[in-house]
């Protein structure tokens, strides 16, 4: 057994699972505490690596591509605290943390493990149901469908529509950006009905505007996992081993579904204008983004 025990967490190695467990010290991240362990199969890495600094170092973890859904989910856009991947490491502890990276790069070479993507995830993401409130209202998913509840801070078109339920079977794909305290972030969920929207996030009514506290609006990540851990791989959504290099890509409905897609949506434009719920110039403005993105 290979462990390293610092402030940030614990990794314990055994010869065939590392298991990565997040400190308890109030300097640990809430979505790191929240995201819990994680045990990761020695088939799911790519390499470890150990960088010595003057004050603390660094061991990180690198995994194949295509084998965690939460850093498909992500897209290492998680910032470097909340990466459960990495560990900060004390400079008298330099020589454990050597060791441990070097165990783990040995069973590599004996158990002969690829470097190349993989064709389906080897960790199982965050249990469900997960939900989480944001600065823009409360999303959860329980393993078939998500449902956000708007806030009373959320875009009154938003609020108009009420609670937003989607099934996991309409989803193409999950986009997420984080809230980085300077930037706002979304969290959206694209269907194939919305694949070519291109509403702001504060105004779609498929997207949270993460807006407020960044570490709590961090969380959103959790949801966006366990959903990204549901949907079919990205190694089978553009077909062959070149898609697992690129982005994954939304499917493209029929001519006749596009039509009628962007008609349902400036009649609900249309009844919301009516309603009032919507002004003229919100009306304007967001039916004219409808149709740039149709």
């Amino acid at each position: 057994m290979a462990e390293i025990i610092q402030r940030d967490g614990t990794w314990a190695f055994d010869g065939t699972t590392v298991r990565i467990t997040p400190g308890l010290h109030r300097s640990v991240p809430l979505f790191r505490q929240t995201y819990g362990e994680v045990a990761v199969p020695l088939e799911a890495v790519a390499g470890v690596v150990f960088e010595p600094e003057r004050k603390r170092g660094r061991l990180r973890i690198r995994l194949r591509e295509g084998a965690d859904p939460l850093l498909q989910a992500t897209g290492g856009r998680l910032p470097d605290p909340a990466d459960p991947y990495r560990l900060v490491v004390d400079v008298d502890r330099a020589g454990v943390a050597e060791y441990v990276a070097e165990e783990i790069r040995r069973a590599l070479l004996l158990d002969q493990i690829p470097k190349e993507p993989t064709k389906a995830y080897l960790l199982p993401g965050p249990p469900v149901p997960v939900s989480v409130r944001s600065s823009d209202g409360t999303v959860s998913f329980d393993g078939t469908q998500v449902r956000i509840d708007w806030a009373d801070t959320s875009d009154r078109v938003k609020r108009a529509t009420g609670p937003r339920i989607i099934a996991v079977g309409d989803l193409v794909q999950v986009e997420w950006l984080p809230n980085s305290g300077y930037e706002d972030g979304f969290l959206r969920f694209v269907t194939r009905e919305t694949v070519f929207s291109k509403l702001p996030p504060e105004k779609d009514p498929y997207a949270l505007d993460l807006w407020g506290s960044a570490r709590r609006d961090l969380l959103t990540a959790l949801v966006a996992t366990a959903i990204t851990a549901r949907l079919p791989h990205p190694s089978t959504r553009n077909g062959g081993e070149q898609a697992q290099r690129r982005p994954p890509t939304a499917a493209v409905p029929p001519a006749a579904d596009h039509h009628d897609v962007l008609l349902r949506r400036l009649r609900e434009l249309g009844e919301l204008h009516r309603d009032g719920v919507l002004t003229d110039e919100e009306f304007a403005m967001t039916k004219a983004a409808v149709l740039r993105g149709f």
